[in-house]
């Protein structure tokens, strides 16, 4: 049966028209879907019992409950949903005054880079907007949730179209109502498809950079073969970021291998006066990967050079070590199960 959540209020609107209900019925049912996290026909009070039973019999809400969860000691939770073929991993990251969800786009990942668990799955699907939506709506501590990033499993702008009806239920008045300057997607540079998520969003933007250097990126990352680094900032480099948007560039840093003075050199090179921030990520071992973590002195030696260098760096700080928290294992350990 076909799931209403990730419909628009139009999509939802023409349903209702198609069935012979009262308009409003639209608006209550988005109401029960986005505002107050409804999965379940039947506790839809203000809906007559024969429209709720009508509902039921045709389209199911879109909601599943998570199948596990992973509580780390500083308070980082994994959760673990259902898919399709697969597992759907999303982490619920408190800090402070804010908490921040990092959501998944598919199970598994065509993208393949070398650090990333994820991509050792192989691909299984492309989230439908239900499915995204649902790590979202079905999250025990959904209203505690101040920023979101696609971070997660999975290549955000391989699944564009899910991704774009996503947001525009995450950013609707009708829908989640969210600012868009909360929201933060990824990509390692998918071109074509970033210029137009720069064009038809307003979210921020984050791109896995790792590496200045085209041949040392392509031994990390077998996308920059098709879409070279210096060619992903350059399209960057055309849209106005004078705003309150904003883009990031995610730098892993592993020891002795991307956090040299050169890189440094061609790093302030290639950003230059882009107004963007570089978020260093310190690596943290992956099975079968044979690259090394940094210190905590060579991460704070190698973000002050940087800035040294005009270049806005900060660490961020490592999350839910103690957990299945990097994107991958969690699911991977499942579907070995």
């Amino acid at each position: 049966m076909k799931s209403l959540l990730g419909l628009t209020l139009s999509e939802i609107q023409d349903i209702v028209a198609q069935h012979g209900l009262p308009k409003f019925t639209a608006k209550q049912l988005t109401e029960w879907l986005y505002k107050k996290h409804c999965g379940n026909f039947d506790e839809m009070s203000n809906l007559s019992k024969t429209t709720r039973q009508l509902l039921s019999e045709n389209y199911t809400t879109g909601y599943r409950n998570f199948l596990n969860v992973q509580e780390s000691k500083d308070g980082t939770k994994k959760y673990l949903f259902p898919g399709a073929d697969g597992f759907i991993e999303s982490a619920y990251i408190p800090d402070k005054d804010r908490a921040t969800l990092c959501i998944s786009s598919q199970v598994g990942c065509k993208m393949n880079c070398l650090f990333c668990q994820t991509g050792k799955q192989g691909f299984q699907e492309n989230l439908p907007a239900s499915d995204i939506l649902n790590q979202i709506l079905n999250l025990p501590e959904v209203d505690k949730l101040t920023n979101f990033v696609f971070m997660g499993m999975g290549e955000p702008m391989n699944n564009y179209d899910n991704l774009m009806r996503t947001l525009n239920v995450m950013t609707s008045d009708w829908g989640l109502a969210m600012s868009p300057t909360r929201i933060t997607v990824s990509t390692v540079g998918v071109i074509p498809y970033m210029k137009r998520f720069l064009e038809e969003s307003k979210c921020n933007l984050a791109v896995s950079l790792h590496s200045p250097f085209h041949d040392e990126r392509l031994k990390l990352m077998p996308v920059e073969k098709a879409y070279p680094i210096r060619e992903v900032i350059h399209a960057i480099r055309q849209y106005d970021w004078s705003g309150q948007r904003r883009v990031f560039f995610e730098y892993i840093v592993f020891k002795g291998l991307n956090d040299t003075p050169d890189h440094i050199k061609e790093l302030a090179k290639q950003l230059g006066s882009l107004r963007c921030r570089v978020n260093l990520i310190r690596f943290h071992d992956v099975p079968g990967v044979n690259l090394k973590s940094p210190t905590n002195e060579d991460m704070v030696r190698f973000r002050d050079r940087l800035n040294d260098k005009g270049i806005i760096a900060t660490i961020r700080a490592s999350r839910g070590q103690d957990i299945d928290a990097a994107c991958g294992l969690l699911s991977t350990k499942n579907l070995q199960k």
